[in-house]
């Protein structure tokens, strides 16, 4: 099957002839005629299936027909990344369509986003939170919505943007098309389809199934020797791309940080980079400026590099589902990749649970030489300052015999002094005692 039997107008495909697209992958061959036809779809299928121009196709050539600068088609996606590179694909495949997109998110300064949709555009790829904000300023008119997709729904609901998106649909026009698309189908995701689909027609390729082309193994590690271990990995592995992932920002940043410390090309890739500098590390990683890259779940999904030859789970993920979506970030473009996931005493059940999502059990590794018994640093001893040397009483400094008791050097008799942020604790031979231990009821949040 060839992308001429769509029959697509002569415009865009020709841009699909410029892009070198050939042969439709299985969802655009199940997809596009049917949303060509203009029925609602409920489509599963994990990243790398080809689902973006499975519908960035249609909607282009529906779009050719009608009228030019307005809102005429919404795709709303869960980060960033994903929203760029959907944007990127209806560039490139409606190139010589003269039809407008523009990406709408936070993170960014919004007066670019206000002024583009001033000009005009048809085309709007948003994140939830910052599609609400011009809602509710006024600056985007979806009033000629003909056509609302839905990607990844599922990490939406995941991200907590189930709410946001209830309230999107109360402001667009009921009478629309209107596509979902999932890797997985939890309840509250099928509700919501049943609730937002009419009559739709389900397109299901690949449904949480792994790459047959990745090889998966288990690397038992105690939590203090990841870092030291993923060194020893890295040092005795051939990779050309190497994509890990982090349970959390924080740790993603300093694993960053010390593999470059270590000399590897290395970027993280967390949310708390402004986007300049997210879109720097993902662009440097896809061009081989980075070898490897660090990253929370928001990597996950929607990040189109063809080349990673390994993955790392740091952080085993929580649920077998987003293992899933990991690891489906190499073995892409039928090459073959590596999923290496190191895993500590407390992941026992979830790694139980993935080997029964995926039907078999997970091969154990050890690296050789490697000294696995090398014991935990105590915390106390690791974060402690070291003891100070006491110091002398000083005597008080002469003073009325009216005055009330000694002089406390801990505690200001200011009426308006603010209280320590720190514990009050008595010095040695300080006079009055060591009073008692005060701490400030305030605490910032992370």
């Amino acid at each position: 099957m060839k992308f001429q039997s769509f029959n697509l107008h002569p415009v865009i495909a020709a841009s699909i002839a410029e892009a070198g697209y050939t042969t439709p992958t299985p969802i655009q061959q199940q997809a596009i005629p049917t949303v060509l036809q203009g029925r609602d779809v409920m489509g599963l299928a994990q990243t790398g299936t080809g689902k973006t121009a499975a519908f960035a196709l249609p909607i282009l050539n529906r779009l050719m027909d009608g009228p030019r600068g307005r809102v005429r088609a919404l795709i709303v996606a869960p980060t960033r990344e994903l929203a760029e590179q959907i944007h990127e694909s209806f560039t490139m495949l409606g190139r010589l369509t003269k039809l407008k997109s523009v990406t709408v998110y936070g993170g960014v300064n919004v007066n670019p986003q206000i002024q583009a949709l001033r000009n005009g555009v048809e085309i709007v790829v948003a994140c939830p939170g910052r599609l609400l904000d011009h809602l509710s300023q006024g600056t985007i008119d979806l009033s000629h919505l003909e056509v609302l997709v839905l990607d990844e729904a599922d990490q939406m609901f995941d991200m907590g943007f189930l709410p946001d998106i209830r309230r999107i649909l109360k402001q667009i026009p009921a009478k629309r098309q209107t596509l979902l698309f999932s890797a997985t189908m939890p309840p509250d995701i099928n509700k919501l389809a049943q609730e937002i689909l009419s009559n739709p027609v389900t397109v299901q390729v690949g449904n949480t199934a792994p790459p047959v082309t990745v090889s998966h193994a288990l690397y038992p590690v105690e939590q203090h020797l990841k870092t030291a271990l993923l060194l020893e990995l890295l040092k005795h592995t051939d990779t050309d791309s190497v994509l890990i992932f982090t349970r959390t920002k924080h740790r993603a940043k300093r694993l960053g940080e010390q593999l470059e410390k270590a000399g590897y090309k290395a970027a993280s890739l967390q949310g708390n980079l402004s986007q300049n500098r997210r879109q720097a590390a993902l662009d440097g990683f896809r061009d081989g400026t980075y070898q490897i890259l660090v990253a929370t779940d928001i990597a996950a999904r929607g990040i189109d590099v063809s080349q990673i030859s390994h993955v790392v789970n740091y952080d085993i993920p929580d649920t077998p589902e987003a293992y899933v979506h990991r690891i489906g970030r190499t073995g892409r473009a039928a090459k073959t990749g590596d999923a290496f996931t190191m895993v500590c005493s407390d992941d026992t059940i979830m790694v139980r649970t993935i080997e029964k999502k995926l039907g078999t059990p997970l091969e154990r590794r050890t690296v050789s030489g490697f000294d696995y018994t090398v014991p935990a640093p105590k915390k106390d001893a690791e974060f402690a300052r070291p003891p100070r040397e006491p110091r002398p009483a000083r005597k008080p400094a002469s003073a009325p015999k009216s005055s009330v008791g000694s002089i406390n050097p801990f505690k200001s008799d200011h009426p308006g002094a603010k209280p320590s942020g720190r514990p009050q604790q008595g010095r040695p031979g300080a006079a009055g005692g060591a009073p008692k231990t005060v701490f400030n009821s305030s605490r910032r949040g992370k």
